[in-house]
């Protein structure tokens, strides 16, 4: 009965989105108006799978999740096997918002309630919903969508998992009393047929202290058989995605290793707009009676950014740039405080007094006694989507059983009201604001109010990063009497450069309670760059010390830089044995240089004992040049059945390197039997570097047909080098559609070429909304001698605000001598505050004799915040005395 009234109940929803009677339904859907009626009437049998079909295709809704809802009505499926109790709620009892689903508008009434705009699937719904039906087979997964603020991640996780509903499966939103808490404390408690709801993942994953370790709770429990199913979904902008799955530099810390590897292979790009596909079916439903959308297009078409504009976006954004001076400043100062690591929860009296000095001297002397109290509440009315650019806010309390165990003591929260600033403002600020520099009540308002130690130590190493030198050194010991673990290790090293030793050994002991021996070598890395290689060098023992594998690892490779073999190869094993297994290669590379072949081999073995792939892989490799063919078979079948093709391909590389290209084809040629589709390619390289150009082409073909935009560019050259440009283009837009955006220029080009300028054009406008592609193809073309090409498209970024094409503009009228376009140009890109183009002008007007207006332009470039390190930059930027030390900036 439950699946039954759900059902209709999302047919009376569609009904009433589509503004249409049943007897318009009927004649639509060309079914009999008894049949419609029939379909909605309580008390009815369940309507048929054929009428299901001509309605949802009428109403424009989701037809299989509807004939799910049928069948189980029907009795032809099981609603809930097993069904019990588990953490969260039954999925139907959820209401899409409480899972932070945008808003979008209000349906009118005594009491208006908010409503949703019909959906529009676009392409990373079909993986979506793929993913949900391996869950809905008995199948755990996990899938985080990844995105710009607004662009509809969470919509489509709330869409895709409809199908579930009437399954009987459980959503639960882990939250309280801090999401990470949450999660960490409950992860254990999640029953089979749950979906775990981890929206703005960052939140989860990115939680010092506590993102590794929940990113290895739901490892465990993706990977426990007992107790399937489950599916995990997430959220993240892509800015966080890059963070957590980016590799770090040899040698760096590496934060975030666990969740680089949960992520791997569990990530969906949205785009930010609605392509032209999406853009037909939003118009569908719009000119079907869906007003909500209908307005969004006449809002958003040109641009694509439908979801945004639902979301509110536009009018925040107008609320910022048409906001009064006080309020400006207030977001602008919340906007400074999340991009350079401030909770989201920012207290009104850090904002108050923090916005001070974004106001101009006239500003600052018109303001009224109230104007902080008249701010605040004109940023909290809302705009277009029940959202507001500032909104009150605060922590949840914590709810525990009586008796139940207790948390660890976290900080006491700056007391008074928080705000928080919208999610798309906050994005806004992120890349609008990324390059300027927060006055000085921005800092003095931080040291004053700010208590978590988090904010603290990351507003230090912004202001440090910054050269507000005085700031930084004032919050690191604001930070370490929060009990910031990095601060305490700034501050212990400062007070054993003033002699205070017994000082520095208690902070130490307080780093090392806290568990947190990152925090030493951080400080090591950071002391080292200072130019305190010896305050480095002694962080860096703390932290081996104390069993850090990233320190263990770094003194090893000091101690083989040193000539130490015997020590370096200790700290080595300290290292692997410790959780860091490019350890083990390293040593392995230790030996090798030793010539300790049987050492190398042993330590192979020992690795490929431990279910190590890559070392069963490089085994293999030895047993095979050691003659033992069969053994060596046996390990490379452990490989590809362990689907490790990353070491078979490297494997491959090995040998190509080595010139050994037998060898390597070998094994180029394994992984594409395991079903790497990119080893053809490489295997297709191979082969023309040997001349076998018919072997070459075959693979080329064989991995075009799979979509692999490598050979599909390769295809398209070869057909375009040898004059058919059909044959090109249409392989060209293969590849496009295969998601190679770098070749969209050249296609674009192509089709003008060819006389098709509505195609064209359409590939440009798609082109134009990332200038950078423009700019990169504009070089290219400036390169093969097109400088009429890459002139046009460096218009197009520049028309964009790209700082860069600006300057290359400039660079091609000086070319052409036209030094006054030139010049226009340069003066464009410095207004754009970029630094390179700021400190071009200022060298130009030092050049031209105008001291004056170089400084003014060296300081711009310096209040940026993004200084280059030249000796004449220097001496403009921060000051030089004449035995040439540094003087502060605020001297």
């Amino acid at each position: 009965m439950a699946a039954l009234n759900e059902l209709r109940k999302r047919l009376a929803d569609g009904l009433a989105r589509a503004g249409l009677t049943k007897t318009q339904l009927a004649a639509r859907a060309e079914l009999g108006r008894t049949t419609v009626q029939e379909a909605f009437q309580a008390g009815r049998q369940p309507p048929s799978a054929e009428t299901i079909v001509a309605l949802t295709r009428v109403l424009r809704l989701p037809d299989q999740q509807l004939l799910d809802l049928r069948r189980v009505a029907a009795g032809e499926i099981d609603p809930a096997p097993g069904k019990g109790h588990g953490l969260g709620q039954p999925i139907t009892e959820w209401d899409p918002h409480d899972l932070e689903v945008h808003p979008a508008g209000a349906r009118s009434g005594p009491l208006p309630q908010r409503v949703l705009p019909g959906y529009v699937p676009r392409d990373h719904d079909r993986l979506l919903t793929d993913a949900v039906l391996e869950a809905a087979q008995g199948n755990s997964g996990m899938l985080v969508l990844v995105g710009t603020s607004s662009t509809g991640k969470t919509r489509a996780c709330w869409e895709a998992i409809q199908p579930l509903a009437p399954r009987g499966w459980r959503l639960w939103h882990p939250f309280d009393p801090t999401r990470a808490e949450a999660a960490l404390d409950d992860l254990e408690s999640v029953a089979p047929r749950t979906v775990i709801w981890l929206n703005e993942a960052q939140h989860y994953l990115g939680t010092p202290r506590l993102g590794e370790r929940i990113a290895a709770a739901i490892h465990a429990l993706l990977t426990h058989a007992e107790r399937r199913p489950v599916l995990v979904l997430g959220t993240l902008w892509p800015e966080y995605a890059d963070q957590y799955t980016v590799l770090p530099p040899a040698g760096s810390p590496d934060p975030h290793s666990r969740v680089r590897e949960l992520l791997a292979g569990r990530t969906l790009t949205v785009p930010d707009t609605f392509d032209q596909d999406a853009l037909r079916t939003a118009s569908d439903l719009a000119q079907d009676g869906d007003q909500l959308l209908a307005d969004a297009l006449a809002r958003a078409r040109t641009d694509g950014q439908i979801t945004q504009d639902l979301a509110g976006a536009p009018e925040l954004l107008r609320r910022y740039e048409h906001s009064t001076p006080t309020a400006k400043a207030v977001l602008q100062a919340a906007m400074d405080a999340r991009r350079l690591g401030v909770d989201l929860h920012l207290p009104q009296t850090f904002l108050t007094d923090a916005a001070i000095d974004y106001l101009s001297d006239q500003d600052y002397d018109e303001l009224a006694d109230d104007w902080a109290e008249a701010a605040f509440a004109d940023l909290a009315r809302l705009v277009h989507g029940k959202q507001a650019p500032l909104r009150r806010t605060g922590a949840r309390p914590k709810r525990r059983p009586p008796g139940g165990p207790t948390a660890a003591l976290t900080p006491s929260p700056a007391t008074g009201p928080a705000f928080r600033l919208a999610d798309y403002l906050e994005q806004h600020g992120r890349t609008t604001r990324w390059r300027l520099c927060p006055p000085a009540s921005f800092w003095a308002a931080a040291y004053t109010h700010l208590t978590h130690p988090d904010d603290l130590g990351n507003l230090a190493i912004a202001a440090e990063h910054r050269h507000r030198l005085q700031w930084a050194h004032h919050l690191q010991i604001r930070a370490a009497d929060a009990g910031h673990t990095y601060s305490l290790a700034y501050l212990a090293r400062m007070r054993e450069k003033a002699g205070d030793q017994e000082c520095a050994e208690v902070l130490y002991q307080q780093i090392t309670e806290a568990g947190d021996t990152n925090a030493l070598t951080d400080a090591a890395e950071r002391w080292r760059e200072a130019g305190d290689p010896e305050g480095a060098k002694a962080l860096l023992r703390r932290a081996a010390d104390a069993g850090d594998a990233e320190a263990l690892f770094l003194m090893a490779g000091r101690r083989k830089a040193a000539g130490d073999r015997e020590g370096a190869e200790a700290f080595y094993r300290k290292a692997a044995d410790t959780g860091r297994p490019d350890a083990l290669v390293d040593l392995v590379e230790l030996k090798e240089e030793a010539g300790d072949w049987e050492g190398v081999k042993a330590l192979y073995e020992q690795a490929a004992e431990d279910g190590d792939t890559y070392a069963m892989a490089r085994l293999a490799d030895i047993r095979e040049e050691a003659g033992d063919q069969e053994g060596a078979e046996d390990l490379y079948q452990q490989v590809v059945d362990a689907e490790d093709l990353d070491s078979l391909i490297y494997l491959a590389q090995m040998k190509e390197d080595a010139e050994d290209l037998d060898g390597a084809a070998a094994f180029y040629q394994r992984a594409v039997d395991a079903g790497d589709i990119h080893a053809l390619t490489e295997l297709a390289q191979l082969k023309l570097e040997t001349g076998d150009l018919e072997g070459a082409a075959a693979l080329y073909e064989q991995a075009a047909d799979a979509d692999d935009t490598a050979a599909l560019n390769y295809l398209a050259q070869s057909r375009e080098w040898a004059g058919d440009m059909e044959g090109a283009a249409a392989l060209y837009q293969r590849a496009v559609d295969a998601g190679d955006t770098h070749i969209v220029v050249h296609l674009a080009r192509l089709k003008e070429e060819a006389g098709d300028l509505d195609g064209a054009e359409t590939l440009y406008q798609q082109a134009a909304t990332s200038p950078n592609l423009l700019t990169t193809h504009a070089t290219l073309r400036a390169q093969a001698g097109d400088w009429e090409g890459a002139k046009a498209l460096y218009q197009r970024a520049a028309d964009t605000g790209h700082a860069g094409a600006m300057m290359h503009l400039a660079w091609l009228r000086e070319r052409a001598g036209d030094h006054e376009g030139a010049q226009t140009f340069y003066q464009q890109a410095a207004a754009t505050d970029s630094p390179d183009a700021l400190i071009l002008q200022a060298e130009m007007r030092e050049e031209a004799g105008d001291q004056a207006g170089a400084e003014t332009f060296y300081q711009r470039a310096a209040d940026t915040g993004e200084l280059h390190n030249s000796e004449a930059k220097e001496r403009w930027l921060y000051g030089l005395d004449p035995d040439g030390s540094p003087t502060p900036p605020w001297s």
